[in-house]
């Protein structure tokens, strides 16, 4: 397999990965596939396989077993070509502590395909990074800053992101944003993992679960919260003197001033409407799942043990 790869095949395909740490498993059989042009969400808690595939992706690992393709190449095969084509943001980031942010960024930039001296000036500017500092005098936030901006002005094809935002501040975070969306809107590709869940949502057009080294699901957030109950909260007029009167919802609560609050299958919505409609509705809200909701969802029964030892 050659590291070329073409452009409609997708960014990141792996099916039945292993990759064991003596007898333990930390990627069971993983199914996941990241099309090319979108920004894809990678979500799970600590231990459950999250750092452990993208360090298979990046050829720092060597799986046990199952396939693995990134932009249409082996990262274990071809590792050193495959690196000019994408750029990896950890969540810790650490510096050469003789080297200035400004020379770590052009050092990390032409390790790949090259960088926009332009978009460089500007990501300085925007991440209000202070680029002459050197890397031992640099809190946490700002050597993340440092590696954000290698990758965003770097010309790759794929950007790999574990837990980018870390230490940034809520502005940064904002920035960074909307910086990822002007990424990929310039076509490139985004494997986002992240703690922050409104991160997530904002910006990925497709989500994985891991749990316990599988993709438990996968799909848009749509997609998902389709299989998820909504939430409707309402005031009433003429309250029902039991909420169970109200059928068609699931745990319905009745409180005070005739406010009610309860949860329907999504294909239910009109229904509950009708069934509120004829009670004086004064307020209303209808909430759908948010990604958090979704994601703890899956993990609502105990996983299987993970070795905190074993990097995950």
């Amino acid at each position: 397999m050659n590291a070329t790869g073409d452009t409609t095949s997708a960014a990141v395909r792996t099916a039945g990965l292993v990759k064991k740490f003596g007898a333990f498993r930390a990627l069971d059989g993983l199914d996941l596939e990241v099309r090319r042009g979108e920004v894809h969400g990678f979500l799970g808690p600590n231990g459950a396989g999250k750092s452990t595939t993208i360090r298979v992706l990046l050829g720092l690992l060597r799986a046990n077993g199952g396939t693995v393709e990134l932009l249409g190449g082996d990262p274990w095969a071809d590792v050193v070509s495959l690196h000019r084509r994408l750029a990896y943001v950890p969540g810790d980031v650490v510096l050469w502590p003789g080297l200035s942010g400004g020379e770590a960024i052009d050092l990390l930039a032409n390790l790949r395909g090259g960088i926009d001296e332009a978009k460089r000036a500007e990501l300085v500017e925007r991440f209000e990074l202070d680029p002459t500092k050197r890397g031992r005098q640099y809190s946490k936030g700002n050597r993340q800053k440092v590696a954000i901006i290698a990758a965003l002005a770097s010309d790759v094809e794929l950007l790999i992101l574990d837990e980018p935002t870390s230490g940034l501040d809520p502005l940064m975070e904002e920035v960074f944003q909307q910086e990822i969306a002007k990424v990929k809107a310039a076509g490139r590709t985004i494997l986002l993992s992240s703690h922050i869940m409104s991160e997530v949502e904002a910006l990925a057009d497709r989500v994985s679960i891991i749990r316990a080294g599988r993709i438990v699901q996968t799909g848009t957030l749509d997609d998902l919260r389709g299989q998820a109950t909504v939430t409707i909260t309402a005031t009433l007029d003429r309250p029902p003197a039991d909420a169970s009167a109200l059928g068609v919802f699931r745990d319905a609560h009745l409180g005070h001033g005739g406010r009610i609050t309860g949860t329907v299958d999504p294909a239910r919505v009109s229904e509950a409407m009708a069934v509120l409609l004829p009670l004086g509705v004064t307020q209303l809200s209808v909430t759908p799942a948010s990604l958090e909701e979704l994601f703890l969802r899956q993990y609502t029964d105990a996983a299987p043990s993970r070795d905190p030892q074993v990097p995950a």
